[in-house]
């Protein structure tokens, strides 16, 4: 599967915001895109008025690159989105929050959402004590996220269970040292903290 294997800082500097792709590094002062904000490439920061099209198709690069999915995936979730009852870019986003290496983000075991891919990649996760290594694997309410008891004591978890601090979104209940996360209820859309148009995403698809 292909994948984007440049500098990460360009994409933020390509879609003119954070994308919090380095984890820590994205909130303290060595953030790259603090300190570029223009977009890369020659003509960069004298580039014109975005058109209605190039509107909606950064925010859906924008989209993807913030969960790391690509072009065919990401399309999957609108039409299985479409098919659902309700707003159609609402449900798109919650499928995507869903995901297993979202949730593993979420819950603090990975620092990025790609290291949170690579975590779930690796085997070291199991959602209802069985072994998932499946990224875009759906979560329920009621599942149960924990780390493999033969892998807790990775040092890659050892800020976790000393109690590093994460921003736990309300669908979500952890346990630092026992490293096993609760799916209370599933996500709503203002659970998302993250600033997405997904109406422009709606349009982009829908014409």
């Amino acid at each position: 599967m292909a994948r984007y294997t440049g500098s990460v800082c360009r994409l933020c500097r390509r879609e003119g915001a954070k994308l919090f792709l380095k984890g820590d590094r994205c909130y303290s002062a060595k953030c790259a895109y603090t300190h570029r904000m223009t977009p890369p490439g020659q003509h960069g920061a004298s580039r014109k008025k975005n058109s209605e099209y190039s509107l909606q198709l950064r925010e859906k690069q924008k989209t993807k690159r913030v969960y790391g999915i690509l072009e065919k995936q990401f399309k999957l979730y609108y039409e299985k989105a479409d098919r659902m009852r309700g707003m159609t870019g609402e449900n798109m986003l919650i499928l995507i929050e869903r995901r297993l290496d979202n949730v593993v983000y979420r819950l603090g075991l990975g620092m990025s959402r790609a290291q949170a891919r690579q975590i779930v990649n690796h085997g070291l996760v199991c959602v209802n004590d069985m072994n998932v290594n499946i990224p875009s694997y759906l979560v329920k309410a009621g599942d149960v996220i924990s780390v493999k008891e033969n892998k807790k004591d990775k040092a890659i978890f050892a800020d976790v269970k000393a109690g590093r601090s994460v921003n736990l979104p309300k669908w979500l209940t952890f346990d630092n040292e026992g490293l096993k996360g609760n799916v209370v209820a599933l996500p709503q859309r203002e659970d998302i903290d993250f600033t997405i148009a997904d109406h422009l995403i709606v349009e982009l698809y829908s014409k």
